[in-house]
């Protein structure tokens, strides 16, 4: 069934509404960036006069040993070794490249290079930089972010990491505003396999955020930033950081929390995906936090017994209480009834179909990043020397995956990004493979009443069976009509607000289907048919989006050379 918004989730409280200030210039909460400030959601992080609990958590601190993993006789890593693609995101403290090897056994593989500035980095944010590269050298999940080499300069620390091109699953919940359960169910079973082995580890993540899940190329996660995670030394932490929206309420009033307070943001991630709100979100910082501690959450009616149930098991003020936290663990979020369905061994080996799969046309597309960044010449800036201080702090901070050191696995290092790059294509059916939905789309779609005709090609209405949205689906034969090229412009440059929203691509027989946004106000044609002519004042804005979108395409050395009336 279609899952409505919550727009009034409080029983007890009124709450206004209050935007969450996502904007094109909200670069901090690049899941590759290190930096967690307050911009589009209310970021804290640990100062040391915040508060005595604060102190005795940096005093408890530990330096984590680290060590060189690189082969005698093979070469560290060095920027040179990386040719720049494009530009990801770029923060205060650097920037995150696609990147292309160029040299040794993984000639031609694409990385996420994550530039980290010496001199911009505060003392706290160094440590946290040793750690997350520290953590990551340890993490070996299928559903975790994979740290390849890293390495430094006079000025700056250098992290290879995957390179997901599937973006973040904020940006799929932004275009999408919620998914439907079975999609959530997906998503939260693999996000609890990746926390369950980060808490073997004995780490707690404490940055849980839709930010920081990204999808691969299959539409699979992969957990990542582990710049606030925290090993600590005895049983609790106490640095107030994180995200407020999704902080657990023993985070919040600093008595100390524990690998329990993952599995609240846990609930608050499963909320937000389920009904598009956040559940404690005030218009400031102090009235969320509030609302965490104090204030009774009601469940919408819409979501279904199972998810109401595992929500309430999630929102226990009292970590000990807390569904995750007790002598079970994880067995008892896995053994939920909202989770029945879940066959966790086949999960685990990615066997389980993902519910969506990023549409790319190529190993090296990053479409799914945003276009104010992805658009930018991508350059290096030499590095400010930092002091003698910072460059010991990062001593032993060189590391290469060891899969990358062993000679005998190079003909296991595949080159098929490079080669998908850079080959032409030989096979229309190669190309289509790249990008098109597994799914078949009559299992997710209901086809309704026509709405054009091309040459080559009918447009029809039709409907998601589950949220009950209608779309356009352009029909086109492949026998007739080539549309690789109208698909990947569609792919590329349709997150621009006046050119039609690219949903999907299917293939059917041999038929290529195009799902695409429903524009209800139909073709311009039709209106100036029906009043002969349009006035200036209307004309006026109609031209200057037109204006917009060409001039957007000519930017993007695209030429639309089929611009009128109906088109």
């Amino acid at each position: 069934m279609p899952l409505a918004n919550a727009t009034d989730p409080w029983r007890m409280q009124s709450v206004g509404d209050v935007t969450r200030g996502i904007t094109s210039q909200t670069v901090n909460s690049l899941p590759m960036v290190v930096e967690n400030l307050a911009e589009s959601r209310q970021t804290s992080t640990t100062e040391s006069s915040e508060s005595n609990a604060s102190n005795v958590d940096q005093n408890y601190e530990r330096e984590v040993e680290l060590q060189d993993v690189v082969k005698e006789g093979h070469e560290k890593a060095d920027p040179s070794q990386f040719e720049l693609l494009k530009v990801l995101g770029e923060g205060s403290f650097g920037k995150v490249f696609l990147v292309r090897k160029v040299t040794g056994p993984d000639t031609g593989t694409l990385y996420a290079m994550k530039v980290l500035k010496k001199a911009t980095l505060k003392v706290r944010d160094r440590e946290r930089t040793k750690m997350e590269r520290n953590i990551l050298v340890e993490m070996g999940h299928p559903f975790i972010v994979k740290l390849h080499y890293a390495f430094q300069t006079a000025g700056k620390l250098y992290l290879i990491l995957d390179f997901l091109r599937g973006g973040d699953l904020f940006s799929r919940l932004s275009k999408e505003v919620m998914f439907t359960e079975e999609d959530v169910k997906f998503y939260l079973a693999e996000l609890a396999l990746a926390l369950e082995h980060v808490h073997k580890l004995g780490i707690i993540y404490r940055d849980l955020k839709p930010e920081n899940i990204l999808l691969d190329a299959d539409g699979h996660i992969a957990l990542t930033d582990f710049g606030l995670s925290k090993l600590p030394p005895t049983d609790k932490a106490y640095s107030f950081c994180g995200t407020v929206e999704y902080m657990a309420p023993e985070v919040v009033n600093r008595k100390g929390h524990t690998m329990a307070a993952d599995w609240w943001s846990f609930g608050v991630l499963m909320f937000e995906m389920l009904t598009g709100n956040l559940p404690f979100h005030g218009s400031t910082r102090h009235e969320t936090m509030t609302q965490i501690l104090k204030a009774k959450l009601g469940m919408p009616s819409n979501l279904s017994e199972e998810a109401q149930s595992l929500l309430r098991a999630l929102f226990k003020r009292n970590p000990h209480n807390r569904l995750g936290a007790g002598p079970n663990g994880i067995e008892d979020i896995k053994n939920h009834e909202f989770f029945a369905s879940i066959d966790w061994d086949a999960l685990l080996r990615k066997e389980v179909i993902p519910p969506f799969r990023p549409a790319v046309s190529r190993a090296d597309d990053a479409f799914y990043f945003d276009s104010e960044f992805t658009c930018r010449t991508p350059r290096d800036s030499p590095g400010v020397p930092a002091s003698a201080n910072a460059h010991e702090l990062f001593r032993g901070f060189s590391f290469v995956a060891p899969c990358l050191l062993n000679e005998d696995d190079n003909k296991t290092v595949t080159n098929q990004n490079q080669n998908n790059a850079t080959q032409t294509k030989t096979s229309t059916e190669e190309f289509w493979a790249g990008f098109v939905n597994r799914n078949n789309f009559f299992d997710e779609y209901r086809l309704m009443g026509e709405l054009g005709t091309g040459s080559f090609s009918v447009v029809r209405l039709c409907e998601h069976k589950t949220s009950r949205t209608q779309y356009a689906v352009k029909i086109m034969d492949k026998l007739q009509y080539d549309p690789r090229e109208e698909i990947e412009i569609l792919l590329r440059y349709s997150q621009h607000p006046h050119i039609i929203t690219l949903r999907g691509v299917y293939a059917e027989g041999g038929r290529i289907l195009a799902v695409t946004e429903l524009c209800r106000g139909g073709e311009l044609l039709e209106h100036i048919t029906r009043r002969r002519a349009l006035p200036e004042r209307e004309a006026a804005p109609l031209l200057r989006n037109v204006l917009h979108a060409v001039h957007y395409l000519h930017r993007h050395t695209v030429v639309h050379s089929s611009i009128f009336y109906n088109g």
